[in-house]
């Protein structure tokens, strides 16, 4: 047991978080997401379960622990939905607007397409595996810096 930390960060996650460095990035992956495979490819090399999170209720979470990064365009990006990369399904909207309140001062937030979000995934930290059921409820963060 630990004070101040978040009851569902499992160990898995605190250590996860905790190895990272600035400019790093945990991609929060739907339950469609080829977690496993592209988990592989990753420095972390396997998927860090969140069962039973919303992708909202995972970021909410992980960002009460990691600072997201303000040196760069966007801190985070959602995955594009296919035909539609403007369109912002329900979790979309709901992620971006915590998101919002959460990243640093000159940070956006971003969108890139399906196929380009799997490639940035496998260069990726470390994949987060929620129950989210939304398609395309897949985003990628970027860890900042603390002062």
């Amino acid at each position: 047991m630990l004070f101040n930390i978040d009851s569902n960060c499992s160990p898995e996650l605190l250590y996860c978080l905790a190895q990272m460095g600035h400019g790093d990035e945990l991609v929060i992956a739907d339950r469609n997401f080829p977690a496993t495979s592209t988990a592989l490819q990753t420095c972390f090399q396997k998927v860090i379960p969140m069962p039973g999170f919303s992708a909202l209720a995972a970021i909410e979470t992980i960002t009460s622990l990691l600072p997201l990064d303000g040196f760069v365009d966007n801190a985070a990006v959602r995955m594009e939905i296919d035909g539609a990369p403007e369109e912002m399904n329900e979790t979309h909207t709901a992620v971006f607007s915590f998101l919002e309140t959460v990243i640093p001062e000159g940070a956006g937030l971003g969108h890139i397409p399906r196929p380009a979000f799997y490639e940035r995934a496998r260069r990726a930290y470390a994949v987060v595996r929620t129950s989210e059921d939304i398609p395309y409820g897949c985003y990628i963060l970027r860890k900042g810096v603390i002062f």
